[in-house]
């Protein structure tokens, strides 16, 4: 079980990728290499006011791209986090990979260190959306990568994306039945989003490329949640499969909105009931570390009836949906109090279904999710 008062999972944040992929806005530097060092000294230093022993049930490495990191940089790091975390007896230890860095000798260190689970970057199986994407593998390396990752490490999670400019339904129907064929415990599937600031967002206003039909993309989504059960992958989360026993545990934190540790430039935390949010800029990030300053830019302490609507914001993102009678214990609200209106329009235009425990979205409110979530506010 999880304690609500004190973490048990932390996440740490390492922002160094080979090449920023067209579409990407999350925080990373792209070729700054020679900023790892003194990225790894800030991150112990970071966690040097922590004390020691403290037990962790899940620990997730993303990115940019944990795996860019070499061998001993890698060593480095986990080296500063076992100074103040050990891992429980029945842990989760994620890492984010990129397929083209897994060779087999990293491979081997990361189950040496006690890796447990890889979430995979694959995107797509069609070389020609991987170029799109500018992606730096090709189809044929990804089946003798993932073969040769889960014959040390079981639990591997793919990446794909969807809704990309040129691909078909075909396409992405051929995509999913690579993925499921080399017998992967979890799969994420990701509507491709233009985000503003980045390359494809200028290509986009320059009439470069055109986005599919939301018909499309709908038609992609809908055949995901049909064929990925059928293959006994169940949709527990609006974007994430699993067959049972291997969803990602560290993203249920999240979802459920328990406590946890957060470093590194752009990470987030939520520690005694405040959120708070780390400098997205490496550079002000590092200075701020390296100074003695704290790298926080924002903070947040809520006030009960919000942290009740943000959970039911996360817990309608799960498939199982929301508890009403353990909501109101938690939270202290009744769920039709707080949000009756929200919750009859929905239930009427058959995005949200309610059974004698639970409220849910229903197949259809998936699709239309961030929509939705904009009525609870």
């Amino acid at each position: 079980m999880l304690n609500p008062s004190f973490p048990s999972s932390a996440y740490f944040h390492v922002p160094f990728c080979q090449h920023r992929c067209g579409y990407c806005d999350f925080t990373l530097v792209a070729q700054k290499d020679h900023l790892i060092e003194a990225y790894l000294d800030a991150m112990a230093k970071q966690m040097s006011e922590l004390g020691e022993g403290i037990e962790l049930k899940t620990l997730f490495l993303g990115g940019g791209t944990p795996t860019h990191l070499s061998i001993e940089q890698l060593s480095h790091l986990f080296e500063s986090i076992f100074s103040h975390f050990r891992l429980a007896a029945d842990y989760e230890f994620s890492i984010e990979a990129n397929p083209l860095n897994l060779t087999s000798e990293k491979i081997e260190f990361l189950k040496q260190s006690g890796v447990n689970r890889v979430s995979l970057g694959v995107q797509s199986f069609d070389s020609e959306i991987l170029t799109f994407l500018e992606r730096d593998h090709q189809p044929d390396q990804i089946f003798e990568i993932v073969k040769s990752l889960q014959s040390r490490i079981s639990n591997t999670s793919l990446d794909l994306i969807f809704a990309v400019p040129g691909q078909s339904l075909a396409g992405w129907k051929q995509t999913l039945q690579n993925a499921v064929q080399l017998n992967i415990p979890h799969i994420s599937t990701y509507g491709l989003t233009i985000e503003k600031g980045t390359s494809f967002w200028s290509r986009e206003k320059a009439g470069l490329f055109d986005l599919p039909q939301d018909d499309l993309a709908g038609d992609m989504y809908e055949y995901a949640l049909e064929f990925l059960d059928q293959a006994g992958l169940q949709h527990y989360e609006i974007s994430n499969f699993a067959r049972p026993g291997y969803e990602c545990r560290h993203n249920e934190v999240y979802w459920t909105g328990y406590p946890y540790f957060g470093f590194g430039p752009g990470a987030a935390s939520y520690l005694d009931g405040i959120r708070r949010q780390n400098h997205r800029s490496v550079i002000t990030w590092l200075k701020r570390v390296q100074a003695g300053e704290s790298p926080i830019v924002d903070q947040e302490e809520l006030e009960p009836e919000a942290r009740a609507r943000e959970a039911i914001i996360f817990g309608l993102r799960r498939r199982a949906g929301i508890n009403r009678r353990e909501f109101q214990e938690r939270y202290g609200f009744d769920l039709h109090q707080l949000a009756e209106t929200a919750i009859r329009t929905n239930l009427e235009a058959g995005l949200l279904e309610e059974t004698d425990t639970h409220l849910k979205l229903t197949s259809a409110g998936c699709l239309l999710a961030d929509s939705i979530v904009v009525d609870f506010l």
